[in-house]
């Protein structure tokens, strides 16, 4: 690798951003893992460290729901000189019942995680790497793990999709701003994936085993799309033609067709 060369990986401590740590450091990327968990994270570090012993992995306990928390993890990373050349904002959640019974505030701290913390990231992120840019610094990079549920509206999981449709949006013309810089945004959108997403958010008719991707193949996608220089990639076969399916679709018979199948599943009866 390249010196300065760093990433930076946010819910990192387990599934797809586990598994970003994995093959990033598979390539020989020192890494910055950031979770809420630092036993979690630990974990993850001595597992990879076992493999490469002199690979310099750092684990950052923060929670970046929290406001400021975002400015405090790049103020760490600058006083203790490690600059980042590739950002992976994957840290989210989500929350699958009936919108009304949902706590309010677990639906508000979703929207902090998954859309205001990423913004504030990429924001900082690219402030650095502006500044670095008269020291030809590595090409610096972000990839965003957007979902497939950012291109529906889905009923009984109403604010993560929503949320999801924002990262992809905002990726996408992040991706166009930044292309004349040199910068490379990717927003990634798995479908299900056997990841503890489930175990947090709740079953649904997708959280059959039978039809996620593993995290491995999900990343796998992910960098390959990266190395290509993509703005979007969505992993896996089904879920692409998931995807071409609901825009050629009227989104109103898309949403009433996904609505009925949560019913019927009883995913609205959850309390999130």
């Amino acid at each position: 690798m390249r010196a300065g060369t760093r990433a930076l990986i946010t819910g990192a401590s387990s599934g797809i951003g586990e598994e970003f740590a994995r093959q990033l450091a598979a390539r020989g990327w020192p890494l910055v893992l950031v979770a809420r968990s630092e036993d979690r994270l630990s974990a993850v570090r001595a597992s990879i460290t076992a493999n490469d012993p002199q690979l310099d992995v750092r684990v950052i306990a923060l929670d970046l729901s929290e406001p400021g928390a975002p400015a405090e993890l790049f103020a760490r990373l600058q006083r203790e000189n490690a600059p980042i050349s590739l950002l992976v904002n994957n840290a989210g959640f989500g929350a699958f019942g009936d919108f009304g019974v949902i706590d309010a505030a677990r639906q508000r701290r979703m929207i902090d995680l998954n859309i205001a913390a990423l913004v504030e990231l990429s924001h900082l992120f690219l402030a650095q790497a502006e500044s670095a840019r008269q020291a030809k610094a590595p090409r610096p990079a972000i990839i965003n793990v957007a979902s497939v549920a950012g291109f529906v509206p889905l009923p009984y999981s109403a604010v993560y999709a929503a949320t999801k449709a924002f990262v992809v949006s905002f990726s996408l013309a992040l991706a166009e701003e930044a292309r004349p810089k040199s910068v490379q945004v990717l927003a990634v959108n798995p479908g299900s994936t056997q990841t503890n997403f489930f175990e947090v958010a709740g079953k649904t008719p997708f959280s059959h085993p039978a039809r996620m991707q593993t995290s491995a193949q999900v990343v796998r996608e992910a960098l390959r799309a990266f190395d290509r220089g993509k703005s979007m990639v969505t992993t896996g076969v089904p879920n692409r033609a998931m995807v071409l399916l609901s825009r050629a679709l009227p989104k109103g018979l898309v949403t009433r067709a996904v609505g009925a199948a949560m019913r019927k599943s009883g995913v609205h009866r959850q309390g999130g």
